[in-house]
């Protein structure tokens, strides 16, 4: 295998809840979720009948061709949605990826210059080369040079700097309403409404990325739902937990952008296939329950509330909403998360000086008490 990914020397063996178990048989408290993807924790009894039940029946058939699960899937994501249509895909960044290619045609019809896309500092949108022409960080993209022409990225939740690059040759303006990667910063409400009312008076497409952050994540079902009245996009994408772990995404869209995809123009091979779409299905289902949802939003509270009740000098601040809670410090993340790990609670960082909680939605006030408590230990 190569080397792209810094590991720690643990093998994992199997899960159940919100605990992993290693190949030693050390008991862990999951308090990362697989990076915000097992949102209804491991070895979920309904998503695993599902998923049997369904490979044994059908498992691969092309997009040539409906399957009920696949349609399914669609009718749920457009019902409780802005959306008219959905596009399924294999994971985030090939959502991302289809949003730019959409946005791009969208826009050509409506002029040749119409190309430019605005995203925001502390972005992180995936891996692939549109995807990474629009994440922040230069690390990421420079050893990849050149990449997607014509971004160009503004302050995260800074009007006036976003007022002064927006103008009539941008045709998508990409945003996160919950940074992850970034440090888990949250995008004010006057900050999405501004982009909205931009976007409309330069007719650029607003995009949301909701791979991390959506689904239920923030105690919402949309994270961009969180100030009351929420601001509508044109193009949303989802992924991580979309499945509880198989990989999947999905392009929301409303139907003035989708029209201007024609057939041929757009496909993927593996996308929306049988097995997990049937899988997504028993999750939408779960997470868009609004009794799971003030869950999610209740034991998100309890959690923020435990961690500042903690009083420890290396915390600067604690932030974010629902289960994604960014914790920044005066120190390296690093040898926390190590110590925590032998402690028996896994978390991950959200750069440097920053730990990213996000456990399973699933999580009890218990559970939660006992990841800080560790957590507390080791910040002593």
């Amino acid at each position: 295998m190569m080397q792209t990914y810094r590991r720690a020397d643990v093998v994992l063996a199997r899960g159940e809840g919100v605990h992993l178990y290693d190949s030693d048989g050390r008991r862990y408290l999951d308090f990362m979720s697989g990076i915000a993807v097992a949102a209804l924790g491991h070895a979920d009894p309904a998503v695993t009948a599902a998923v049997a039940e369904q490979a044994a029946t059908l498992t691969h058939v092309s997009n040539l061709f409906y399957t009920a699960p696949q349609v399914g899937l669609a009718r749920r994501l457009v019902t409780y949605s802005f959306a008219d249509r959905v596009f399924l895909t294999n994971s985030g960044a090939e959502a991302i990826e289809g949003a730019l290619k959409f946005a791009r045609k969208w826009a050509r019809e409506r002029g040749v210059g119409k190309h430019e896309i605005v995203a925001f500092g502390g972005s992180f949108h995936g891996r692939t080369m549109g995807a990474l022409s629009i994440t922040y960080k230069a690390a990421y993209r420079d050893p990849f040079a050149p990449l997607l022409p014509g971004v160009c990225f503004a302050p995260f939740n800074d009007l006036d700097a976003a007022r002064a690059m927006i103008s009539d040759d941008t045709c998508a303006v990409v945003v996160e309403p919950v940074q992850g990667e970034g440090g888990i910063h949250a995008a004010t409400p006057e900050f999405l409404r501004g982009l909205r009312a931009l976007c409309d008076r330069h007719g650029a497409l607003l995009i949301f990325d909701e791979i991390q952050c959506g689904l239920g994540r923030t105690g919402r079902l949309w994270a961009h739902e969180a100030h009351g009245t929420p601001v509508v996009p044109d193009i949303m994408t989802l992924a991580k937990p979309l499945a509880n772990g198989l990989p999947i995404g999905a392009i929301l869209l409303t139907e003035e952008v989708a029209a201007a995809v024609g057939y041929g123009e757009h496909g993927s091979t593996f996308a929306g296939g049988p097995v997990v779409c049937r899988a997504a299905e028993v999750v939408f289902d779960r997470v868009s329950d609004p009794a799971f949802l003030a869950a999610v939003a209740e034991n998100g509270q309890r959690l923020r509330q435990a961690l500042l009740a903690l009083n420890s000098p290396r915390v600067v601040e604690v932030r974010g909403v629902g289960l994604l809670v960014g914790v920044e410090l005066d120190v390296p993340a690093a040898p926390i998360i190590a110590a925590a790990r032998e402690k028996g609670l896994l978390i991950i960082n959200a750069g440097e000086n920053v730990l990213r909680i996000a456990p399973p939605l699933i999580v009890s006030g218990e559970h939660v008490d006992a990841a800080v408590a560790i957590l507390g230990e080791c910040l002593a």
